[in-house]
Order: structure tokens, then sequence, then C-alpha cells
């Protein structure tokens, strides 16, 4: 799988581009700001861009602009956005269009490899993935009107971890249930929010978005990780 890095950070970048290297990933590029990584996606069109929200010149959004713009150029070109800080709203400019190969984690996460690389290799293959945190901070911020209320409290955990991207065999491993048991509660949220019986990662996707919709209007939350 072909990737391209964005981190302004040398230490960050060098530390990416050797863990996806040692784990057979081929990294194709490696960028200081977003100017350039839209120049080498433009070229290269790698499977998957890894790429800092904030970098120069005024370390803001650039990162997440260049991922927005890339998705719209690109739309088979997987984005993962690393983010030092828990911040909801750009998470949901980020899968505003579609939640296809889109993934927000925090960079600590990166420390967890083995999660991390497994991230990477669903959102190439067209997954998403959402942080932990982040999905803790959008679940603490429910709007009244929530448009998952059908949902059991149980069910609601299942979405949630979907959302991180855990596979079903990861769900019951974290929730300490059967494997059938989760792909009955899968199936039933499937059914409840009213999904296309497409192919079932096509779904998982389709109601990650539906869940991170369903904060939309929420207040955001801008604070460092720790």
């Amino acid at each position: 799988m072909r990737v391209a890095i964005a981190e302004d950070s040398v230490l960050l970048r060098e530390g990416l581009t050797g863990l996806l290297r040692d784990a057979g990933f081929d990294v194709v590029a490696r960028c200081g700001d977003g100017d350039a990584l839209r120049q080498a996606v433009a070229a290269l069109v790698p499977e998957v861009v890894i790429t800092d929200i904030r970098m120069p010149p005024t370390f803001t959004d650039e990162g997440l602009r260049a991922a927005v713009e890339i998705r719209e150029a690109h739309p088979g070109t997987g984005v993962l956005v690393l983010s030092q800080h828990i911040e909801p709203a750009l998470a949901m400019t980020l899968f505003a269009g579609s939640a296809d190969g889109v993934g927000y984690l925090l960079k600590d996460r990166v420390s967890e490899v083995a999660e991390f690389l497994s991230a990477v290799r669903r959102i190439g293959s067209g997954g998403a993935v959402v942080d932990p945190l982040i999905v803790s901070a959008l679940v603490a911020r429910r709007r009244p009107e929530d448009p998952l209320a059908g949902l059991t409290p149980r069910e609601r955990e299942v979405l949630e971890l979907m959302a991180t991207g855990h596979s079903n065999q990861g769900i019951a491993d974290r929730l300490f249930l059967t494997l059938r048991a989760v792909e009955k509660y899968v199936s039933s949220i499937f059914g409840k929010l009213g999904l296309p019986a497409t192919g079932s990662e096509s779904r998982r996707v389709l109601a990650v978005l539906l869940f991170l919709r369903s904060f939309e209007g929420a207040h955001d939350v801008d604070e460092p990780h720790r």
C-alpha cells in the first residue's frame, strides 16, 4: 500500500516513515506542509495520505484543508488525519462528504502500533476510523434530538466501537460477547438505520457517518490530549 505523509515535525515524520516501512507499506512521499502534500498526491496518487492538522505557515488547519481538497480531487485516496487535540468540529469537517476511507486519530494513538497500522490498512481499504476519545467527546455532547434514539444502549456501544474501527471480532473481545451476538447487533443496527443491503464494509462506513452526523451542532472541544 502506497502512503504519503505530511508532518512538519521531522522527528515524527521520520518515525512514521520507519514504522510504516517496517510493516510493509511503501512510503512514496514525506512532506512538511500542505502545498507539498497536494503536489505529491497529484503526482503519485497514493492509496493513503497521513497528515497532521496543524502545519506551516499558520499552524491552524492547513493539513485538514489539504485533506479535504485531496478527498475531492482524488476520491479513491484514503485520508488519515492526526491531531494533538480533541477537536470534534474539525472531525466533522473531514467526514462532511463521505466516511469512505477517512480516519481521524490523536497522535498518541501512533504509539499503539498494531492498532495504528490496522487503522491505516482499514482506511486504505475504504473503511472509517475515529479516535475513541473523539467519539467520547461527541457522545458527551449528544443533541437532545438524537437520530439514533431507536438503538438500544448495547447497540449504541457496538456502533461506537464500529466508529473507532473495530471489526466484529474486536467488538466481541471488547464487550465480552460471542461473535454471533455481535453479528446480530450489527445486523439490527443496519436495519434500524435503514441502510441499504450493500457490502458489509460499505454499510459499516454508512453507519459510522450517520453516527457522526448525529452530533452535528454540538459545541466544539479544543483541548490537548494528555
